[in-house]
Order: structure tokens, then sequence, then C-alpha cells
């Protein structure tokens, strides 16, 4: 048996969560970084002995579709899948049952599924600075409950989790950062962007109807020259204001 996490974490909030869950579950396992468009994912098989946790943000209420595609290239070969979805502390709507629906197209039998909260990757004054402590207690004590109903058997094959059988609209981001004059041409976004949205010939560009808005040149860029347009992300956040305000929970479906 083997352990292994397949995660999609652009800015790093999804694998702040994978990773307390299974260190929580296992002391050896490997990972599959499903944001590294350089890897062939038809070459990830498993088999029924493997246990695996698949962790993903959720992005306007959905599984991003690049890793959506990306999952679908493995085969999952019966092995046993822990569901994962992060969101920035709004709502997750409809992803965690497109995941689970994409995991079993691939072969897997969905045991568990867990859903939190991160900092949201655009508005940042949302969920600041989560999983925090009591994120990390309650992640722990989650991982425990499916630690426990895996060693007892008392799983089901096919975890039924909350969302809509016909998943809500995802319209794409209309957020595409852009450089500004401190870019230096290092080409660190250009070779880690998920997508290839950023020339690596240029840098300081970006193909808008390439980028899905994940911030990660965000994130990643050593001089802090990217950024988001700061009248879209004061719109945006005045829509998101109401929905962010109380503190959202971490919950599991077992």
């Amino acid at each position: 048996m083997k352990w292994v996490q397949i995660v999609f974490s652009p800015t790093g909030g999804t694998q702040k969560v994978a990773d307390i869950l299974t260190k929580s579950l296992t002391n050896t396992y490997t990972t599959v970084d499903l944001s590294d468009r350089t890897d062939d994912f038809s070459q990830y098989r498993f088999d029924a002995d493997d246990l695996c946790l698949v962790a993903v943000p959720s992005f306007g209420g959905r599984v991003p579709g690049i890793a959506m595609e990306r999952i679908k290239k493995i085969t999952g070969g019966n092995a046993r899948a822990i569901l994962v979805v992060v969101y920035g502390n709004r709502a997750y709507e409809d992803t965690l049952l497109e995941l689970k629906n994409g995991l079993k197209g691939s072969g897997f039998r969905c045991v568990a599924a867990v859903t939190a909260i991160a900092e949201h990757s655009i508005f940042h004054q949302f969920a600041t600075g989560r999983p925090d402590a009591r994120d990390k207690e309650k992640l722990i004590s989650l991982a425990g409950q499916i630690h426990d109903s895996l060693t007892l058997g008392a799983v089901s094959d096919d975890v039924l989790v909350p969302g809509n059988a016909k998943y809500k609209e995802f319209k794409g981001s209309s957020l595409a950062p852009k450089a500004d004059d401190r870019c230096n041409g290092c080409g660190l976004c250009a070779q880690k962007c998920p997508v290839g949205a950023i020339p690596a010939d240029d840098p300081s560009k970006i193909d808008a109807d390439r980028c899905i808005g994940c911030m990660r040149c965000i994130a990643l860029c050593p001089q802090e020259a990217r950024h988001v347009n700061k009248m879209l992300l004061v719109a945006g956040a005045q829509k998101l204001k109401k929905a962010c305000a109380a503190r959202k929970h971490n919950d599991i479906f077992i």
C-alpha cells in the first residue's frame, strides 16, 4: 500500500491543508503536483491497496478546469480517495461533487471528504492567515475520524457529498495579473504558470485568454512585480464582503 497526495495548489493554501491532513494520517507519502504542466499525468496508475488524498481549491464553486483535466488522465485502479476541497471563506458550491464524479470516472473509490478554509487567493482580507491554529487542530481531529473509519472498515466506497448534478456555470476569470516596471524578466512566473499563460521569452506579458486567474505568478514573483487591476479588486471585494463576513468552518463527510 502506498499513500499519495494529488494536489492542485497554485498559491499554497490548498497544499497547507493537504499537508496537515496527510501528515496526520501517514508518515510516508509521495506527492503528485497537478499544477506542473510539464508532468505526464497518464503515468500515474494506482491499485486497490493505495490511498490517495486529492486536494483542489474551489474556483467560483467549481474544480479548476485544468486540475480536472489532469485528474482524468490518472488511472485510479480502484484506489481509495479522500477528497479535499479548499475555499476562501465564501462557499464551495458544486466543487466537492464535481471532484467526486471526476475521481469516480478515473476509477477511484471515494471514501471520505473534507472541506476546509484557506486565505482567499485573490482577496487576502478574507480568511487572512488561514489555515490557522484553530483550523489545524480541527483538521487533525477530522483526519483522526478518517483514520479510525478506515481502520475499522467503516467507510463507504461512494461517500455522499453536497452539490448540484447540474454544476454551477463557471465563466472564467477576468483578473489576469499584469507585470509592472519592477519585473526583471527572471522568468519564474512563466516557468511555474500551471497553464503556460506567460511567455518565457517575455515574462512581463500574459495571455489573458489562457490565464485561469490562479494568482500563482503573484505569489511567486521575487520582485512583487505582478498584480491585478486595483479597481477590479475593490469591486470584487465589495461583492464578496457579506458572503465572507462570518468565519466558515472545516467539515467532514464520511
